[in-house]
């Protein structure tokens, strides 16, 4: 075993005993034996890893447990009941430094396990705030929540990275699924909690996450199409000035825009082939299902049960619920609209081929504006360019790369060249820029079209 993955049974082992001593003080006092023993078990763990590393971190991103910059995807037995605490106190870091003593692992427990209502009421404050925010500091804990930054250096902590945050979000919309297919509502934190980290990330590098949307395979279809119609919707809305409560309330939408298909029948939702007529009734029924499911949450904004409700519904009035005309249709429905298309179309699925980004493009520009604004479709393909980032294309040098900034006719493609013209592998890739204003100078390089990564062996979450 090497000495990481040794680092990462250990991380895995305070998770677990983290997760008990915070369940057992929740079921007893601090003064029972099952808390002092799982109190102990707590500090042996910690105790043990403070001798090869000096600081103990573990993330709560979206739905998911982060240490040494890894999801700990094998503490999924724990992993919700942990990450429900955190969440209701606005905690997304606990550090543990070396020196660390019984008494405030203790103190840790209790304040995490048996919060105050004061305590309460600044971690739902502390959910959609921009500055560092500490829940709980002891000389050698700190517990609390911090924006996400690319940047290294937050107490101690190493940069939580675009794709932990994008991963940790899928793992919260499937939380928010399941918990709307089991209990008839969403688990309004988690849905909360993921689009934070979005919107903060799309602030931060809406280029990267936009390539990361295309990143994912079709068996994950459901929670990354969730995901990548809030980051492509919210950046849509950032290019309109929109910011703050806003911008997040149209990301939770985009975000539970399909959730209404918790109610459509597997055997229906999951059909390889065709549906037939009566089944597609069926599968239209979801806008309706998706607004009454999201009306009744209290803790989810009323924009989510409208974007819900009309994202099928067309300028044309051809759309569906059948026989609904909405003159206009909300502008976060439309933004959530072709986002949900966008991915839909380029999205590889059990019964659909992915269909080439630059095609998507050219279905969408020319949309003759009875499905979508035509207005806003023009900002859309202007965000994306004709190759979005994520896209693998084959550059007139022979080159390979990958899109990390789309441009436009009014600018420059940003490319990691990750395979030369002899077809050798480039590590690390060089960047690139291709100007798409000389594309008719036959003496610039100019982008040929896009490829399939699978035919040259490239993983693309590896070139952005």
């Amino acid at each position: 075993m090497t000495g990481r993955e040794q680092r990462l049974q250990l991380y895995t082992e305070i998770v677990q005993r983290m997760s008990g001593a915070l369940r057992a003080a929740n079921l007893y006092s601090m003064a029972h034996p099952s808390v002092g023993e799982h109190v102990r078990a707590l500090l042996d763990a910690v105790q043990r890893l403070h001798r090869v590393e000096s600081s103990v971190l573990v993330g709560f991103i979206g739905g998911e447990v982060i240490a040494d910059d890894t999801p700990l995807l094998t503490v999924t037995a724990y992993r919700t009941e942990l990450i429900r605490y955190m969440q209701a106190l606005g905690i997304n870091r606990v550090l543990f430094e070396r020196g660390v003593t019984p008494d405030e692992i203790s103190e840790f427990v209790r304040a995490v396990a048996q919060p105050s209502p004061s305590a309460m009421r600044a971690g739902s404050e502390a959910q959609g705030g921009e500055a560092d925010i500490d829940f709980l500091r002891l000389a050698h804990i700190r517990a609390g929540r911090i924006p996400v930054d690319t940047s290294a250096g937050n107490w101690g902590s190493s940069a939580v990275t675009l794709k932990q945050v994008y991963s940790g979000s899928i793992e919260a919309a499937r939380m928010v699924w399941e918990s709307t297919r089991t209990e008839g509502t969403p688990d309004a934190p988690a849905a909360h909690e993921a689009v934070e980290h979005l919107a903060e990330a799309v602030d931060t590098a809406p280029a990267t996450m936009i390539g990361l949307t295309g990143m994912k395979a079709h068996d994950e279809y459901t929670f990354t199409h969730m995901v990548n119609v809030s980051i492509l919707t919210m950046a849509q809305a950032r290019t309109m000035g929109i910011e703050g409560r806003a911008l997040r309330a149209l990301g939770l939408a985009a975000l539970l825009h399909d959730v209404g298909k918790v109610r459509t029948p597997l055997d229906i939702l999951n059909k390889p082939s065709a549906l037939t007529e009566a089944e597609r009734a069926v599968m239209r029924r979801h806008p309706v299902d998706g607004a009454a499911i999201l009306r009744a949450s209290r803790e989810i904004p009323k924009l989510a049960a409208i974007v819900a409700f009309e994202h099928h519904l067309r300028a044309d009035g051809q759309g569906y619920p059948n026989g609904v005309r909405r003159a206009p249709i909300n502008l976060g429905t439309v933004m959530c609209s072709i986002a949900d298309a966008y991915d839909a179309m380029r999205s590889t699925r059990v019964y659909q081929p992915a269909t080439p980004a630059d095609r998507i493009m050219e279905i969408l520009l020319h949309n003759d504006g009875s499905q979508f604004d035509a207005n806003l479709v023009r900002r859309f393909t202007g965000l994306m360019g004709v190759y979005p980032p994520g896209t693998l294309v084959r550059l007139s040098s022979g080159e390979v790369g990958m899109v990390v900034e789309g441009g436009s006719d009014r600018g420059a493609t940003e490319i990691n060249v990750v395979v030369d013209p002899s077809g050798g592998k480039l590590d690390p890739p060089v960047r690139r820029q291709i100007d798409d204003r000389h594309r008719a100078n036959g003496d610039a390089i100019r982008i040929e079209a896009a490829v399939d990564p699978a035919s040259h062996g490239i993983d693309p979450s590896t070139c952005l």
